[in-house]
Formats: structure tokens, sequence, C-alpha cells
């Protein structure tokens, strides 16, 4: 059965998207000439300051172009619907940025990712453009913890971007900013749960199957397997599983403060999460954890797929400090928290 969407054509879905982007936030935003897929903020590149380039598929918004603008990312290179954007869109992003401190790219560990920007990183070292590398690798049920390096970059994103942007903000060396980045992703921990697929534009068919009454514990943003599929539980008892799997992983001593992200996948409404956030919160408090600042909503998505997951980042003064600066962004702002 084919499943319905507001577009014209699959395969100018995402260029319209991108359109109708700028065309909403053009205080924000602009393309590169010749290069529609390279959005750049308007405030954020500056001379001396190490310019940050995200980038991945379409279909995840607002990752990853949402979260361009002043503090925190300086250029998104925009890829098709679950896709890697080529190296072309990721240099001229590099070079927009590139203001003589050095380029870091960061994106989630796929494979297709990791071959296109380090192609495009190569490139840019001909032209003698510094450039360095942090992936994600904050997706708890994708590898083990003694194997973090495999693991998949997910709505933990968030996270680790506001802080390496906030780094660059505040004009900190490209060590620094490189060391923040991999600190952050080090800190953070997220777990999802999948309730039903979603289908790409071009194909209009689900990209996976699932029992009316079942759920997927620990499928990816694309649809990849889970670490189970079961019965599908009263909120409290899944986000239970969720919690107790990130508090595993990560051993958060009692007294700690943490950031919480709760993300839609798509389709999961405000209501349903914020009922989430309402059993994270107890159930911290019950383990002695301090929550300093939370997210509920979009921000990490699957197009129109069911669910959600729970993203913790673990909290110092120093991460502390970057999560609260400061950032303006098309679809995310920040004064004090986030």
């Amino acid at each position: 059965m084919k499943t319905k969407k507001l577009i014209n054509d699959g395969g100018a879905a995402v260029d319209e998207m991108l359109e109708g982007i700028l065309a909403a936030h053009p205080d924000h935003l602009y393309a590169i000439d010749g290069s529609p897929r390279s959005i750049v903020a308007k405030h954020g590149p500056r001379d001396g300051k190490v310019g940050l380039v995200i980038g991945g598929g379409s279909g995840h918004e607002p990752s990853f172009l949402g979260f361009v603008g002043k503090g925190l990312a300086d250029a998104a290179a925009v890829g098709n619907v679950f896709a890697s954007p080529p190296p072309d869109p990721i240099i001229e992003c590099a070079k927009a940025v590139d203001h003589g401190a050095g380029v870091l790219f960061m994106y989630g560990n796929y494979a297709g990712d990791v071959m296109n920007f380090d192609m495009a990183a190569e490139m840019l070292a001909m032209d003698d453009i510094d450039v360095r590398t942090v992936v994600t690798t904050d997706d708890v049920a994708s590898a083990p913890r003694d194997q973090r390096e495999k693991r998949r970059g997910v709505a933990g994103n968030v996270f680790v971007f506001k802080a390496a942007g906030a780094a660059c903000d505040l004009m900190y060396s490209f060590d620094e900013v490189e060391r923040i980045a991999r600190k952050a992703n080090d800190h953070t921990f997220t777990m999802g749960v999948a309730l039903s697929p979603c289908s790409l534009p071009q194909t209009l068919r689900p990209n996976f199957e699932i029992g009316g009454d079942e759920m997927e514990v620990g499928m990816g943003i694309h649809g990849e397997p889970g670490v189970s599929r079961e019965k599908l539980r009263p909120a409290d008892a899944v986000t239970d599983e969720l919690l107790d799997a990130i508090l595993k992983d990560a051993n958060i001593a009692p007294g700690t403060r943490v950031a919480v992200l709760i993300n839609s996948l798509g389709s999961t409404p405000l209501m349903e999460l914020y009922i989430i956030m309402r059993r994270v919160k107890a159930q911290l408090d019950e383990a002695g954890l301090i929550i300093h600042t939370s997210l509920v909503g979009n921000y990490c998505t699957s197009l129109e797929m069911a669910g959600a997951s729970v993203t913790l980042m673990v909290l110092d003064d120093e991460l502390q400090t970057l999560i609260d600066h400061p950032c303006d962004c098309a679809m995310f702002r920040s004064g004090k928290a986030i």
C-alpha cells in the first residue's frame, strides 16, 4: 500500500524543501551560488574562528540544516533522503566558513558520510585548508560500549554539535574545539524505539514492516534493525527500558547533572513525548541525577516514523557552560539554556 505525502515529485522533494527553508529563514541562512545543497549561516563565520560544518541526509529535519546559525554550526551540507551529501557541497561549505583557524567536520557515524566527508577533507587539504573530523556515536543500541567507535550518531547530535559550536563561537583554538567535540560525544548517550515505519518520497512505500501491536527497541533513524522486537507496552515501561539501557551504559554517579532530550522520530506527538519526559524525570530523581536542561520535540527525525528516543548528556562545569551558551539558528534558538 502506498503512503500519502504533500509533495510534488519525489525526486524534487529535497530541493523544493530547501527553497522553502531559505524563503522562511532569509535572516539566518543562504545557499552558496552554484551549490544549492550547501547551506551557510549568515552570521556565523568570522575571522579567526574555527568553522563548523555539519551534514548528512535529508529526512531528519530539523537536523542538520536547522542547527546552522550563530553560536552553533556555520554550514550544513545536505544529501538526498537518508543519503550522504557528495563531496562537492561539503567542499563548498568548508571554503565558505574557512577564516584561517581551521574547519571541523561533524556528522553521524555512517559509512557513506564517512567516505564523502573524508574525500572532501582530502581535496581541501590540497588547497591548504586544515580540516579535522569528529563523528558522533551516541546510539547505545548500535554497538557495545567497548566498541563505541562503531556506534551510529543519532539524536544526541544536538548536544554534541551544540557544545562544539559554542566552543567555536567563543573563539577556542582548533585543538580545543576538537577536544570539546570528542568530549561532548563521549558524554552523550541515546536509545530509541520505533512503533511504525516511514516511507521515502521516491517510493511512497513503508521502509520496513512491523505488527500493529509491536515496537522495535533500538531501531536506527534510517530503519536499521534494533536490538529487539517486542509487544508494545505502556509508556512508563517503554521509557524505563530505554533509560535503563542508557544508565547502564553511561554509569553516571548520583549527584551528576545531565541534559535531557526527548526526541520524536517524526509523527509521535508532543503529548506522548511529555508523558515520556514525566517518567524520565521521576527515574532520574530516584537515581539522584540532576536535570540541568531539557529538550522535548522534533530534533532528529526519520520522516514520518512513529517512535521516540531518549538522550542524556552527562555534564560537568565545562560542558554545562557550552550547553548554556546562546545560539540563534533557523529552527533552534537558546538563551541561557537550550
